[in-house]
Protein backbone atom coordinates (compact mmCIF):
# COMPACT_ATOMS: atom_id res chain seq x y z
CA UNK A 1 0.00 0.00 0.00
CA UNK A 2 2.78 2.48 0.91
CA UNK A 3 6.49 2.30 1.60
CA UNK A 4 8.75 4.19 3.99
CA UNK A 5 12.50 3.81 3.45
CA UNK A 6 14.70 2.53 6.23
CA UNK A 7 16.32 5.96 6.72
CA UNK A 8 12.94 7.76 6.75
CA UNK A 9 11.67 5.20 9.28
CA UNK A 10 14.63 5.94 11.56
CA UNK A 11 13.96 9.69 11.35
CA UNK A 12 10.25 9.24 12.06
CA UNK A 13 10.99 7.00 15.05
CA UNK A 14 13.51 9.56 16.39
CA UNK A 15 10.93 12.33 16.07
CA UNK A 16 8.22 10.24 17.72
CA UNK A 17 10.53 9.43 20.64
CA UNK A 18 11.41 13.11 21.06
CA UNK A 19 7.71 14.00 21.43
CA UNK A 20 7.45 11.87 24.59
CA UNK A 21 3.68 11.51 24.12
CA UNK A 22 2.27 7.98 24.29
CA UNK A 23 0.29 6.48 21.40
CA UNK A 24 1.46 8.96 18.75
CA UNK A 25 1.39 7.81 15.15
CA UNK A 26 2.19 9.23 11.73
CA UNK A 27 -0.80 10.75 9.94
CA UNK A 28 -0.48 11.28 6.20
CA UNK A 29 -3.12 13.06 4.15
CA UNK A 30 -3.91 15.11 1.08
CA UNK A 31 -5.76 18.40 0.86
CA UNK A 32 -6.73 20.64 -2.02
CA UNK A 33 -4.27 23.46 -2.63
CA UNK A 34 -0.65 23.97 -3.51
CA UNK A 35 0.53 25.11 -6.90
CA UNK A 36 -0.36 21.82 -8.63
CA UNK A 37 -3.79 21.24 -7.05
CA UNK A 38 -3.24 18.90 -4.08
CA UNK A 39 -0.74 19.14 -1.24
CA UNK A 40 0.55 16.55 1.20
CA UNK A 41 0.11 16.71 4.94
CA UNK A 42 2.31 14.67 7.23
CA UNK A 43 2.50 14.96 11.01
CA UNK A 44 1.94 13.21 14.30
CA UNK A 45 -1.47 12.57 15.82
CA UNK A 46 -2.91 10.53 18.67
CA UNK A 47 -6.58 10.44 17.66
CA UNK A 48 -8.14 7.96 15.23
CA UNK A 49 -11.14 9.38 13.39
CA UNK A 50 -14.07 7.59 11.78
CA UNK A 51 -13.11 6.34 8.32
CA UNK A 52 -9.35 6.35 9.00
CA UNK A 53 -7.27 3.47 7.68
CA UNK A 54 -4.54 2.18 9.95
CA UNK A 55 -1.45 0.29 8.79
CA UNK A 56 2.00 -0.54 10.02
CA UNK A 57 4.95 0.22 7.76
CA UNK A 58 8.40 -0.88 8.99
CA UNK A 59 7.17 -0.74 12.58
CA UNK A 60 5.66 2.75 12.25
CA UNK A 61 1.92 3.10 12.75
CA UNK A 62 0.54 5.12 9.82
CA UNK A 63 -3.00 6.49 9.60
CA UNK A 64 -4.64 7.88 6.44
CA UNK A 65 -8.12 9.41 6.19
CA UNK A 66 -10.55 7.83 3.72
CA UNK A 67 -10.59 10.83 1.34
CA UNK A 68 -6.79 10.82 0.99
CA UNK A 69 -6.34 7.07 0.56
CA UNK A 70 -7.09 7.06 -3.19
CA UNK A 71 -4.27 9.54 -3.81
CA UNK A 72 -1.69 7.75 -1.67
CA UNK A 73 -1.72 4.15 -2.87
CA UNK A 74 1.85 3.13 -3.63
CA UNK A 75 3.31 6.25 -1.99
CA UNK A 76 7.04 6.11 -1.16
CA UNK A 77 8.52 8.26 1.60
CA UNK A 78 12.28 8.68 1.89
CA UNK A 79 14.75 10.88 3.79
CA UNK A 80 17.44 12.72 1.84
CA UNK A 81 20.44 14.58 3.23
CA UNK A 82 21.85 17.58 1.36
CA UNK A 83 24.24 20.45 1.96
CA UNK A 84 21.26 22.48 3.20
CA UNK A 85 20.15 19.81 5.69
CA UNK A 86 17.82 16.86 5.46
CA UNK A 87 14.17 16.33 4.71
CA UNK A 88 11.50 13.89 3.68
CA UNK A 89 10.87 13.26 0.02
CA UNK A 90 7.70 11.80 -1.45
CA UNK A 91 7.31 9.78 -4.63
CA UNK A 92 3.68 9.32 -5.58
CA UNK A 93 2.98 6.99 -8.53
CA UNK A 94 -0.53 8.47 -8.79
CA UNK A 95 0.79 11.95 -9.56
CA UNK A 96 0.84 12.95 -13.22
CA UNK A 97 2.27 16.41 -12.48
CA UNK A 98 4.12 17.91 -9.53
CA UNK A 99 5.31 21.38 -8.67
CA UNK A 100 8.93 22.46 -8.58
CA UNK A 101 9.14 22.27 -4.80
CA UNK A 102 7.69 18.74 -4.80
CA UNK A 103 5.04 19.42 -2.18
CA UNK A 104 1.98 19.44 -4.45
CA UNK A 105 0.66 17.30 -7.28
CA UNK A 106 -2.29 16.43 -9.50
CA UNK A 107 -3.53 13.12 -10.82
CA UNK A 108 -4.76 12.07 -14.26
CA UNK A 109 -8.37 12.15 -13.04
CA UNK A 110 -8.35 15.07 -10.58
CA UNK A 111 -6.66 18.47 -10.66
CA UNK A 112 -7.62 19.58 -7.14
CA UNK A 113 -7.68 23.31 -6.49
CA UNK A 114 -4.38 24.92 -7.52
CA UNK A 115 -3.29 27.99 -5.60
CA UNK A 116 -2.99 31.25 -7.52
CA UNK A 117 0.59 31.78 -6.34
CA UNK A 118 3.42 29.38 -7.12
CA UNK A 119 5.23 27.61 -4.30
Amino acid sequence: MMNISELATEKIQEMLAAEEIPNLFLRIGVQEGGCSGFSYGMGFDDEIKEGDSEMEVRGVKVVVDSDSMKYLRGLEIDWKESAMGGGFTIHNPNATATCGCGSSFRTAKEAGNPAAEPC
